[in-house]
Formats: C-alpha cells, sequence, structure tokens
C-alpha cells in the first residue's frame, strides 16, 4: 500500500538569503566561500548544487576556493543519517530510494538528498546521470535534493568527491543523505566508509544470487532486502530471504550488537518501505547506544584524511615537470617490451624524490 501523502511545508529555497550572494548570481561573479556557506547553510538548493560542482572540478584554480567551502560547512556531531545503497545490476536501487524518500518526505516530514553516482565510460569518459528521471517525487519535491556524479574513474562504486558533497548536503540541512553506487563488484565497497547504514539490495530470480554477491559485501551489510517481492515473484522472494539469513548467520556482524535483518519489499508498489525505515532507525538507535556510531564517524574522517593525502600525492607526483617529460619515454620502452612496469615505476618515482633526471638508456 502507498504512503498517503500529506501536504509538507518547504524547507528548502532556492532564493539566496543574502543580498552579496544574490548580487554575485545575478552578475555571474564567482561567489565567495562565505557566500557559498552562507547560501548553503540557508538551504538555497542552487547554490548547493553549485558548490558541490565547485568541489568535483579538476582546475587546480578552485581547489583553495573549494576546500574552504567545504571546511566553512563541516558540521561536528550533527545527528543526520548517512545511507548506502548498493546491490545488483536491475535489483531497483533508485527505485528504492525514491520510495524511502517518499515516506521519509510524506510521512515523516524531514527532509532527503540523494547522491547518485553513475559509472563513467571507460572509452568515451561520459556518464547518463539519469537517476533524477526516475525519482519523479524526489525530483519534484522541495524537500528533497538529488545530484548525479560521475566515478570518473574512481574504483569503490562512488565519486571522488562523494564525501565532500555529503559535508555539503547536511550543512544545508538534509537530516538524511542517501547514497547510491555504481552496482555491486569487486571494489564496490568505499559507500561502507562513508555511510552509517549500508544496505545491500537484491531481487529474486536471479538463479544463485548469493554467489552473485561478493563476500565482502554481505560483510559490511547492516540489512539485507529483497526487492520485487510482489506477485508472482513472492514465493521467490521468500526463498531469497531465506537464503539471505542463512548466509548472513555466517558472517560477523559489521555493527556491533546489531544482527543485519533480511526484508522483503515492492519498491514500485510502496510495500515493506515503513519496515525498511524501521530497520535504519532501530540501526542509528543501536550503534549510537554502543557509541559504534561515534567511533565509527571518526574512522570514517580520518580515512577521508588519508585518501586526500593520497589523492594529493598523486596529483602533485603527476604535474612535476620532471615526471610529465620522462613519462612518455617510460612508457615507449615499457609498451616495446625493453623495460617492466615495476622498474619503469620504479625509476621515475627515484628520479622525482631525488631531483636528477631519468638516464636515458
Amino acid at each position: 500500500m502507498k504512503s498517503r501523502e500529506r501536504r509538507t511545508r518547504p524547507a528548502a529555497t532556492d532564493k539566496p538569503q543574502a543580498n552579496g550572494t544574490k548580487r554575485a548570481q545575478t552578475q555571474g561573479a564567482r561567489l565567495s566561500a562565505a557566500e557559498y556557506a552562507d547560501g548553503i547553510r540557508a538551504g538555497n538548493r542552487t547554490i548547493l548544487a553549485k558548490a558541490i560542482t565547485l568541489i568535483e572540478s579538476s582546475r587546480a584554480s578552485d581547489r583553495d576556493l573549494a576546500d574552504e567551502v567545504t571546511d566553512s560547512c563541516l558540521v561536528p556531531g550533527n545527528n543526520s543519517i548517512r545511507i548506502g545503497i548498493t546491490g545488483v545490476p536491475g535489483a531497483g536501487k533508485s527505485t528504492l530510494i525514491e520510495a524511502l524518500g517518499r515516506h521519509i518526505v510524506t510521512d515523516c516530514g524531514q527532509r532527503v538528498a540523494v547522491l547518485s553516482v553513475d559509472p563513467t565510460s571507460p572509452n568515451g569518459g561520459g556518464s547518463i546521470l539519469g537517476d533524477k528521471t526516475r525519482m519523479n517525487f524526489l525530483a519534484s519535491s522541495d524537500m528533497a535534493f538529488i545530484r548525479p556524479s560521475p566515478t570518473r574513474g574512481i574504483l569503490g562504486g562512488v565519486a571522488q568527491h562523494t564525501r565532500d558533497a555529503i559535508a555539503l548536503c547536511e550543512a544545508a540541512g538534509y537530516q538524511n543523505v542517501f547514497v547510491e553506487t555504481v552496482g555491486v563488484g569487486q571494489s564496490e565497497t568505499a559507500v561502507r566508509d562513508m555511510v552509517d547504514s549500508f544496505l545491500l539490495i537484491t531481487v529474486p530470480r536471479m538463479g544463485d544470487e548469493l554467489q552473485a554477491i561478493k563476500r565482502g559485501i554481505m560483510e559490511m551489510a547492516d540489512a539485507v532486502v529483497v526487492n520485487k517481492a510482489e506477485g508472482e515473484n513472492l514465493p521467490a522472494a521468500k526463498r531469497a530471504q531465506a537464503d539471505a539469513q542463512n548466509a548472513l548467520r555466517l558472517q560477523p556482524a559489521y555493527t556491533p550488537g546489531w544482527k543485519p535483518p533480511v526484508l522483503v519489499c515492492s519498491a514500485r508498489f510502496g510495500l515493506g518501505i515503513p519496515a525498511i525505515w524501521s530497520c535504519i532507525l532501530d540501526h542509528k538507535r543501536t550503534a549510537a547506544a554502543s557509541g559504534w556510531r561515534e567511533e565509527l564517524r571518526g574512522h570514517q574522517r580520518l580515512r577521508w584524511f588519508h585518501d586526500n593525502i593520497r589523492d594529493g600525492l598523486l596529483q602533485r607526483f603527476v604535474s612535476n615537470p620532471l615526471v610529465r617529460e620522462r613519462i612518455p619515454q617510460l612508457e615507449r620502452e615499457i609498451a616495446a617490451g625493453h623495460l617492466s612496469a615495476v622498474s619503469g615505476a620504479r625509476k621515475l618515482l627515484d628520479s622525482c624524490l631525488s631531483g636528477r633526471s631519468i638516464r636515458r638508456r
């Protein structure tokens, strides 16, 4: 049964709150970090979208401003819920988020942000970014914000600056932030390090669905949801539920004191959606009571820190003039089989760190 919608007073506005921000927008001028932060905290979705575009920019000239905006928008001790959604292709992840978001907005009166990650083509480099078309209610609601982002070759099922985007959405007053990954795979686990609750979505009639799902994903799931449990699929969904329950008994729980449940639902028809939301809230309470939630958030902040060190070092290394000069030569030798990849990398690293030029063969 679909949740009954009731009228909610919009909590967000697309109109800038500060005169300076309004004037800068009108004139098309570059906003300052303070103008970005003020607009975000005022719930201005236009400025929030512009800020996420800024932090996703690959231009070096945007980096300092992006970092300043992110620092200005940190909300220590916030009580938001970060929910990771992953699952096999075709499991209905976007449809489930739409159904959960509708329930949260209409029945709970809370705001929802969705950060959806689409894979980038390894050939053309483009992404479809079509999740808004699958979330019609949230896309048209003043209580929701949807932001699709490309992976741009980043492994882990998320985009490079998803953590930054989460921080900006929380500063804008979105109490519930969904992160939808590109799908289950060998490396689609990075989202676990940036959310509080991690949901694995599967469907009946997949064949041996537990073999299709990587064990590492099962170990990190706080709940498994069998979607598309409607009509003739219902018996198969019940069997898939029992199989997943048996598999989870063999796995240690990721959250101390929490036993991951296996739920069935039909996101298309709104069946079982309130139960999923209740499960997420129960998980939040359990994690908070044991102190695990704060410990997890601290671990995630440190992971964010170390990932930025790694990314920054790589960026500075490849932009080094010596490296840029010598890479083509080494690439030619490696491609021709005259030099191993290991030796080539070691030569480049040694020469860069020591400041010496690479001796030609």
